[in-house]
């Protein structure tokens, strides 16, 4: 049963642009909305690692590596977290997984692939 789901991968050139959307199809309401979302992604022979997270608050976090490029944001009314990326850059490719805290635990997204190239 999938409680989350990826989408608006693909192939971009340098400096182009994506945004990834993940929805949470199970959820009602009030759960996703007091829930934590975030993005991290695994480059190829890597760890995965944090990208962004927005918590219930709206409080956002981003790692260094993406500051000023990327920008996470969520409408809970269709419980929906987004990931537009800018300025793409080779080291930004990676599979991407969306992440979700709730009082009933964590859940992960199957990952959508990002690759970026000239």
């Amino acid at each position: 049963q999938v409680q989350l789901a990826e989408s608006g991968g693909g192939s971009v050139q340098v400096g182009g642009s994506l945004r990834l959307s993940c929805v949470a199809p199970r959820n009602i309401f009030s759960v996703f909305s007091a829930s934590d979302m975030a993005w991290y992604r695994q480059p190829p022979g890597k760890e995965r690692e944090l990208v962004a997270s927005i918590t219930s608050d709206r409080a956002v976090y981003y790692a260094d590596s993406v500051k000023g490029r990327f920008s996470i944001s969520r409408d809970n009314s269709r419980k929906k977290t987004f990931l537009q990326m800018n300025d793409l850059k080779p080291e930004d490719t990676a599979v991407y997984y969306c992440h979700q805290r709730r009082d009933s635990g964590t859940y992960w997204g199957q990952g959508t692939q990002v690759t970026v190239g000239q």
